[in-house]
């Protein structure tokens, strides 16, 4: 007899804790050890060794180990699966939770972790490959660093406000800098404006750098293709195409566009009950780094004239097929059209904001997929959302 045997993992830094489970239909479901270990896959291992041990040799099993996204990335699942363990990811936004519950414990997760696997109540997390995960990383460690010069701005434009000193015109600009250079303070004020200054010029050499990495990487055989045709959307620049790309792995496994927004956390939530449907926020269950990305982007395309291509834009599309130009072309219009017609009747700018980026997610998908024979791959069928 095959048995199924879900083990599912809450891992931390510091320690393992494990639960075995056994789903038993039409009746509660069997749990065969909890047990903490220390953080190496190899105690997993002896603990599905001693596991067969105790329920026989008799029986086939059928294991699989689990574990929520986090702070171990993607080693705990190769070095598992390397070792003829099937395991997979849980994404957390996507698992279902239990209610009421206050208590929270190691050994909690674990068990409502083995419970998602028994009864596939979560999403996997996409794997990608060594060469896409390194290039994630890459990208993400330049965006922490803007991060860090975007908390550099406010605390240099904090200090000048706190001495009496505001700037009226359109901050960190050329002029901007040379007005703070020139503030007059007292000579340790000075020092410390000064200190502040270095630390943001270090920062601006920083991610200047890591831009021109950035399209170093997407100008290789690998990336360089579909890099150039997500470059002919508007607000799609070279770092966004590259993060879209390598995480997001093979758009093919999405069936639709729409599933494809749900997977970026772009669809709306819902609260329904008997004949009350009550449409929600974004679900924000899924990739963030990416959602937000959409977002930015969107918010430059909720800009300019509808219809106007720029320079920059033409040269992004120059050595594309006419095939290509005439669905980008086609995806920025009709969003650009679709925001001003939003506000237009009334809709709060966050919110014509969020359904350009889920649109615009659709017609990305559209693109990689090969669906842009028409716009049907951006599929409008998902409701605008409503944020509060």
């Amino acid at each position: 007899m095959n048995r199924i045997i879900k083990i599912g993992m809450d891992v931390h830094s510091t320690n393992y804790t494990l639960c075995a489970m056994e789903p038993i239909i039409g009746a509660e479901d069997r749990v065969f050890g909890e047990i903490q270990v220390a953080p190496d896959y190899k105690e997993i291992l002896l603990f599905i060794e001693s596991l067969k041990m105790k329920l026989g040799f008799l029986d086939d099993y059928s294991i699989e180990c689990g574990y929520e996204a986090g702070c171990l990335g993607y080693t705990l699942y190769h070095q598992l699966t390397n070792a003829g363990i099937k395991c997979v990811i849980l994404a957390p936004t996507t698992m279902l939770s239990t209610k009421g519950k206050r208590i929270k414990t190691d050994k909690r997760d674990a068990h409502l972790i083995a419970q998602c696997l028994c009864y596939g109540g979560y999403h996997t997390v996409y794997i990608p490959t060594k060469e896409d995960d390194a290039v994630k990383e890459y990208i993400r460690m330049r965006d922490d660093h803007k991060q860090i010069l975007k908390s550099l701005k406010q605390q240099i434009n904090a200090f000048a406000l706190r001495h009496g000193h505001q700037y009226t015109g359109t901050k960190w600009t050329i002029k901007h800098i040379i007005w703070l250079r020139k503030l007059e303070l007292d000579p340790m004020y000075r020092e410390t404006l000064d200190e502040y200054m270095a630390s943001y010029e270090e920062q601006e050499a920083k991610i200047e750098r890591y831009d021109k990495r950035i399209e170093e990487i997407a100008a290789e055989e690998r990336y360089q293709k579909n890099a150039r045709k997500l470059g002919c959307f508007l607000g799609i620049s070279t770092h966004t195409a590259l993060s879209l790309i390598v995480e997001t792995g093979d758009f093919i496994r999405f069936a639709k566009g729409n599933i494809y927004a749900a997977y970026l956390g772009l669809t709306p939530g819902e609260h329904s009950s008997s004949t009350s449907v009550n449409r929600l926020g974004l679900s924000k269950a899924g990739n963030t780094h990416l959602r937000c990305l959409l977002v930015e982007a969107a918010r430059s395309i909720c800009k300019g004239v509808v219809g106007h291509k720029s320079k920059r834009l033409r040269a992004r599309q120059i050595g594309q097929s006419a095939e290509v130009i005439a669905y980008a072309d086609k995806a920025n219009t009709r969003l650009r059209s679709k925001y001003y017609r939003m506000i237009r009747h009334g809709k709060a700018k966050n919110v014509a904001v969020a359904a350009v980026a889920r649109e615009l997610a659709c017609f990305i998908w559209g693109m990689m997929s090969g669906n842009i024979s028409t716009v049907s791959g951006a599929d409008t069928s998902v409701p605008a959302v409503s944020q509060g």
